[in-house]
């Protein structure tokens, strides 16, 4: 199937650019190419946009009005079955849409991503797992550049334009799937995720409650049908977290030993590390480098 790629902008200059030259670089084409400007006022940015114009890009401005305004306003100016839906900071694979949209021809199948790659402040592999509804409840599964069904999208009345502080991708997966279906993953890097201290995604993680208790109250129906795998899924989350504090803690004793909390497994962790402390062989520092013996008379000592 056909796929149209829609690219979201806002005040990234050269970023927007390289992530339009990376949907041209595909080993299988897009149908469609749009870039939706989310109202830049930085100059440098709208020379970026205008040099893309001029070189044959559809550019669409507005207002700025949000990443949800601007996807959906890109993807109702696109015609073709399939979108990928691309932040401008963001850089797909030469074989992202080769690997990725056939996912889709399968039709359970509602949306589709990639792993990620990460680059900028922090580097490393990151591995969204995709899945059902019941995948998407206690945490968002998917990226937000996907390849995305536009029936599916439709149906659930595209991109919440309200939700302007975080989580509007992960909302709009949650009704997406929740008539049936899945989203598939990739298991390959093949997007690109920028990282910067004061991102979105970052900032979004200041409000993480208050976003998460909004996607409760919007999908209550979701949640109180699989309460219990919520609940659960949540519960594992935290066990493995825990363990992950537990193994640092308990292999650098100068690490301090904070108060353990009650009931949520903190006592326990903090007896397995205090135990683990006590059975460690003791630190020995190396002894000191002897210093080089003096040069002979008449020779330079060498570094």
């Amino acid at each position: 199937m056909e796929v149209a790629v829609v690219v979201t902008a806002h005040d990234q200059r050269e970023q927007v650019a390289e992530a339009v030259a990376s949907v041209r670089a595909q080993t299988t084409p897009c149908a469609e190419l749009v870039v939706v400007d989310d109202g830049s006022t930085d100059a440098a940015s709208l020379a970026v946009l205008d040099r893309l114009r001029a070189d044959g890009v559809r550019v669409l401005r507005q207002d700025n009005a949000g990443v949800s305004a601007a996807r959906n306003a890109g993807i109702a100016a696109t015609q073709a079955p399939l979108v990928l839906v691309l932040d401008g900071d963001d850089r797909v694979a030469p074989t992202f849409l080769a690997r990725v949209a056939p996912l889709l021809a399968d039709p359970d199948v509602v949306a589709a991503s990639s792993w990620l790659a990460l680059s900028g402040v922090a580097s490393g592999i990151v591995r969204p797992d995709g899945g059902t509804l019941v995948d998407f409840l206690h945490r968002n599964a998917c990226p937000g550049s996907a390849v995305l069904r536009r029936a599916a999208w439709d149906r659930a009345g595209g991109y919440d334009a309200a939700m302007r502080s975080g989580f509007e991708d992960w909302d709009l997966y949650l009704g997406m799937l929740a008539g049936g279906g899945r989203v598939a993953i990739a298991p390959e890097p093949l997007l690109e995720y920028r990282t910067a201290p004061a991102s979105a995604n970052v900032r979004s993680m200041t409000r993480r409650l208050a976003l998460f208790r909004g996607i409760v109250d919007k999908h209550r129906a979701a949640y109180v049908a699989h309460l219990a795998d919520v609940l659960v899924a949540q519960e594992a989350t935290a066990v493995r977290r825990l363990g992950d504090w537990e193994s640092l803690v308990a292999a650098d004793p100068a690490l301090p030993l904070v108060e353990p909390t009650f009931g949520d497994g903190g006592m326990a962790a903090h007896v397995r590390v205090a135990t683990a402390r006590a059975s460690a062989p003791a630190f020995s520092p190396a002894p000191p480098l002897s210093p080089p013996p003096p040069a002979p008379p008449g020779r330079p000592a060498t570094a």
